[in-house]
């Protein structure tokens, strides 16, 4: 028996609970479904809000609510209009019959005047405050006439303060109306709509002055649930600016009281204070507040209802569900709900573009494909088709009219086309006239054969320009690929850095901040976007410095100790004036430096030479050096080599490989001008974290590397780039090491020893002589040893330029952080 109780009391029982709780949660979802329907779709929440503000009442006397409501959903949801007439006049018509007809009358007024000025053409939303202010007017001074048969001084001061009111209430309720009539809406209210909707909450609640249950006033209850609700939610702040609005509006309404400002105010900044102690540490602010404000305000005497109106309202923010609190949260700017869905929002923004360049990348692969040669193979039965075609057009012209086409093409068909055939080949390669057997045989054979070689000769013209074409198309066409293979390769990298989850630093950037202050530096705020091994990237802001390098001495020291590696100041804006802060950026340090050395100059010394030199930092740890040599010297050779730098600089700066960049910029160079001006390409990049180094040469004289008595040549063949589309790109890598001396020059340099046979072992000696190792001095050294052989005379443009690679040494040694803990940091 216990066994089958047992049996009873598992596995069948808790499938029972987890289906008893999915269809109560089902049930929960379609109630709450079917309540926001009926309130938000149907209007039942604008019949609610209407009739509150219709009864609402200030200073005993004035009803400035029920027109700018109307008004306001007239003009955002003309639909709803009708529900919100009927709710303001049922709401006025609790009050008295004057109240009744003064709304129903500024109503009439408001539509009238609408309707007269919606013939002209006028801006009605700009204009509706102005419509409302001159309809209530209007409506109050018939009321009043009629009813008094005078106006007397005081009746003018209140018509003035009532039309203001209504002027001002509809600039209010224009921003918070659409907050009760949509229903999906973006996720964020902006300051001035909060403020509005704690206006028109405070409105609304002014409505139910008077109503009491069990001798407590249901607008303290609910204004006092209000400001906990808000507290809870926003904090201090907004805490206490719902206290003191709310308490303003209802103190209006009724004079006595005045104190519940004081309460509600004083009680939503306590709670605001204690809401790290959750709902029961806001509970505690609203209750200290009214023990003090209630004795202050009205005497021991009254603190008792007070106190029951306080606890009611504690009871209500107890039993609120937490999802209603986490969306009114979400909605509020400055709340960890709101900074959480903004970021949530901000990674579906992400993920969604990362996707959509995954997909371009997809597309620009797809038409690499079929642009490549893969696309259109070019098989052996296309080639004997185009064999044939050829043949058919020889026959056509020699052979139809020939008496022996039967006997040649009927009888003997494979051995007349293998004879055309050869002679065709044998003419494409200029050796028919040497081959005397196959032209015996042919004249043998063919009774037209010097007409029918003359037809092959003739024809073959127009073969040969269709198989250049054809041929310029494939290497167009594999060009392409290339260039569009290197574009998708680029966006899905790219696609791949999006994607990168932003990692939280904040529990980093508050230890960083702490170890710095206990060393006694003062620091304003620490932002971390990335601490990467070899990508750091830190920004902070020190008080004014004065220019005595506080960061570069004191702060990336100790961030080189506490990050493990070596941080460097990347830039720093010092404040202009004295109480102002300074803005530092920090970053990883690379393994190795560059420096740089040129010596140039100009044919016959002047000053536009036809060689241009550029040094590139393409911002992912590597940098580049380019020489070009324009063909020819002038402004116009200058033009071609700067302009293929330039292009070089921009294509490589975007991601695209070396190769498929240089590809990039000779092709259009070769289809931008018909004209013969070519330029050469010496490019070497350095990687800066390993010293690795890629040499591409296109047309380009020999680069050295010098390293201490030792010069290595590096060399490679290709043609000048623009002079054919379709080139293979030779590189050559090396691995450079700290102290190496790169030298790169230009065929002036390189070709203007005079009385010189071998220009290789002249430029090895001079540059292994050089003693110094100051690349500056040894590009002027170089550039002096040329000009002397040629007896100052200077024959072509020269350029020379010498880079240096140094282990990259910090200035100032780690300073020990002894406030930190570096196993956090490898949590983290």
């Amino acid at each position: 028996m216990e066994r089958i109780e047992r049996n009873l009391s598992g596995p069948i029982a808790e499938v029972d609970i987890g289906k008893t709780q999915d269809t109560v949660t089902k049930w929960f979802h379609r109630i709450q479904a079917k309540i926001v329907n009926l309130f938000l779709l149907k209007g039942l929440l604008l019949v609610v809000v209407g009739f509150l503000l219709g009864r609402a009442l200030i200073l005993n006397e004035l009803t400035p609510f029920a027109l700018p409501f109307f008004a306001s959903v007239f003009m955002m949801k003309k639909g709803k209009a009708g529900l919100a007439m009927a709710a303001v006049i049922a709401g006025s018509f609790t009050l008295s019959a004057d109240v009744t007809v003064f709304t129903f009358l500024s109503i009439v007024f408001f539509l009238v005047i609408y309707k007269v000025l919606k013939r002209f053409k006028v801006d009605l939303i700009k204009a509706l405050p102005t419509l409302v202010l001159i309809a209530s007017a209007i409506a109050k001074v018939g009321v009043l006439y009629v009813t008094q048969g005078t106006i007397t001084i005081h009746d003018g001061v209140m018509i003035g303060v009532g039309s203001g009111l209504a002027f001002i209430l509809t600039l209010i309720f224009l921003q918070s109306v659409p907050l009760l009539t949509e229903r999906r809406r973006r996720q964020s209210f902006k300051t001035e709509e909060v403020i509005c909707l704690i206006i028109l909450i405070a409105s609304v609640l002014t409505g139910t002055m008077g109503w009491l249950v069990y001798e407590m006033s249901v607008s303290n209850v609910l204004s006092r649930y209000v400001v906990l609700l808000f507290a809870f939610v926003a904090g201090a702040t907004i805490g206490s600016t719902v206290g003191v609005v709310t308490g303003l509006i209802l103190s209006l309404a009724n004079v006595t009281s005045l104190y519940q400002m004081s309460l509600l105010a004083f009680s939503g900044l306590l709670g605001g204070l204690l809401k790290e102690g959750k709902k029961g540490g806001v509970a505690l602010g609203l209750i200290v507040g009214t023990l003090l404000i209630g004795l202050y305000g009205e005497g021991a005497s009254q603190i008792i209802p007070t106190l029951y109106e306080s606890v009611v309202a504690i009871l209500l923010f107890l039993l609120t569900p937490r999802s209603l609190i986490s969306k009114v949260a979400k909605n509020i700017p400055g709340t960890p709900e709101h900074h959480a869905e903004q970021q949530q929002y901000l990674r579906k923004v992400r993920d969604v573009t990362a996707s959509r360049v995954s997909q371009f990348s997809t597309v620009f692969e797809a038409l690499s494909n079929s642009f490549s040669e893969y696309g259109y193979p070019i098989d052996e039965e296309d080639k004997d088709r185009e064999v044939d075609l050829f043949l058919s057009n020889v026959t056509e012209k020699t052979c139809q009219s020939c008496f022996k086409k039967e006997a040649c093409w009927s009888k003997n068909f494979n051995k007349t086309y293998d004879y055309m055939k050869d002679i065709m080949h044998g003419c494409d390669t200029n050796s028919l006239q040497y081959n005397h057997k196959l032209t015996r045989d042919w004249d043998k054979h063919c009774v037209r054969s010097k007409k029918v070689i003359d037809a092959i000769e003739q024809e073959l013209t127009y073969y040969q320009a269709n198989q250049k074409l054809k041929k310029q198309v494939k290497e167009s066409r594999k060009l392409v690929a290339e260039q569009l293979l290197g574009v998708s390769q680029v966006m899905s990298d790219f696609a791949k850095e999006i994607q990168r989850e932003g990692e939280n630093h904040h529990v980093l950037e508050e230890q960083i901040l702490d170890a710095l202050q206990a060393f006694g530096i003062q620091i304003g705020h620490v932002e971390i976007y990335s601490v990467e091994q070899g990508n750091v990237d830190i920004e902070l802001s020190i008080p004014y410095c004065n220019g005595s390098g506080e960061c570069e001495k004191l702060i990336a020291p100790m961030l080189s100790d506490i990050l493990e590696e070596t941080i460097l100041v990347k830039s720093e804006e010092c404040s202009a004036y004295p109480n102002g802060f300074c803005h530092v950026t920090l970053g990883s340090a690379k393994a190795y430096v560059l420096e740089t050395g040129v010596a140039h100059a100009a044919k016959g010394g002047g000053l536009v030479s036809g060689d241009s030199y550029s040094t590139i930092e393409l911002g992912v740890g590597k940098h580049a050096v380019a020489i070009s040599d324009g063909m020819g010297n002038g402004e116009r050779a200058h033009y071609e080599s700067n302009e293929t730098l330039e292009l070089l600089k921009k294509i490589l700066q975007s991601g695209i490989e070396e190769k498929v960049a240089i590809k990039s910029v000779n092709s259009i160079l070769s289809l931008r001008t018909t004209d013969e001006i070519f330029s050469t390409l010496d490019l070497a990049v350095i990687d800066l974290q390993d010293a690795s180094a890629k040499f591409l040469k296109i047309g380009s004289t020999p680069s050295y590397i010098k390293r201490g008595d030792t010069i290595s040549k590096i060399q490679a063949s290709n043609l000048p780039m623009g002079i054919i589309e379709d080139f293979e790109v030779e590189v050559v890598d090396e691995q450079l090491k700290a102290g190496d001396l790169l030298i790169m020059m230009s065929d002036g340099i390189f070709e203007g020893p005079k009385h010189v046979e071998n220009y290789d072992m002249w430029m090895k000696r001079k540059i292994k002589e050089i003693q110094t190792k100051e690349p500056q001095e040894v590009a002027d050294l170089i550039m002096e040893e040329v000009i002397r052989t040629r007896s100052g005379q200077i024959e072509d443009d020269m350029t020379v330029v010498v880079t240096k690679i140094k282990h990259n040494t910090p200035k100032w040694a780690a300073i020990p952080a002894y406030g930190y803990h570096k196993t956090k940091s490898k949590a983290i």
